[in-house]
């Protein structure tokens, strides 16, 4: 589904992420795990077109999206979930659902939508005329990835799901992640949670510095000597 070759990528003219290729296969749940600073939310960004590459090539199926604006890639079905949670604290829940859908033209389709993704998270539905602003942290990325869900699309990016969050907010969330991947839809998920990301990753790879250093199942990283020492201190 998507294909990265030899990405290069940064900021005023500084590279961030080195000649980095992945791939991620449709129905996958792929994570790329790293510490702070490895670049990447830079990936992400990449992806989804805010960033523009130095060089090197991305394809979603079949098709070059590198050079792409940020909305064409939306509507070619990439949907991309911040770190930070980005809502718009000002406006209601159903307002921020209703932003994700901005592509889809069909009311019928809209509310069909928004039944979806309610069905998926009841919370929202409870809270839905509530400014997003009163929500808890974890209701705020709750409300992050449905708005993200409700431009229908192929593959749901998610950055940094984890931040801020209390642990067993953390489960919750993760453990939806897995529920909407069980459901046929293809997440990318970039995380410095590097175990919690691996367990549920069908493959991943492992990012220092700007480049990638090692991949495999979730398991086979898991079991790696390197990943151990390097982020969990075995």
């Amino acid at each position: 589904m998507l294909k990265v070759k030899n990405l290069s990528v940064g900021y005023d003219n500084v590279p961030v992420v080195f000649d980095a290729s992945f791939e991620v296969k449709e129905g996958e749940l792929v994570s790329i795990v790293g510490s702070n600073g490895a670049g990447k939310t830079t990936i992400l960004k990449t992806l989804s077109g805010l960033l523009k590459p130095f060089s090197g090539q991305i394809e979603f199926l079949g098709r070059r999206t590198d050079r792409m604006p940020a909305h064409e890639i939306v509507k070619c079905g990439i949907a991309h979930v911040p770190e930070g949670r980005r809502v718009f604290g000002k406006m209601t829940v159903l307002d921020n659902l209703l932003l994700g859908a901005h592509t889809l033209e069909n009311q019928d389709e809209i509310a069909g939508r928004l039944k979806e993704v309610y069905d998926i998270f009841p919370r929202l539905k409870e809270r839905e005329f509530q400014k997003a602003e009163t929500l808890s942290g974890g209701e705020q990325q709750m409300l992050a990835i449905a708005r993200g869900l409700m431009s229908k699309p192929r593959l749901l990016m998610v950055d940094e799901m984890s931040l801020g969050l209390m642990p067993i907010l953390v489960d919750r969330v993760m453990e939806i992640l897995k529920e909407i991947s069980r459901q046929g839809l293809t997440v990318l998920l970039v995380e410095q949670k590097v175990q919690e990301a691996l367990e549920m990753a069908d493959r991943g790879y492992v990012l220092q510095t700007g480049r990638i250093v090692a991949e495999g199942t979730g398991k086979e990283l898991l079991e790696s000597d390197m990943v151990k020492k390097a982020y969990m201190g075995m």
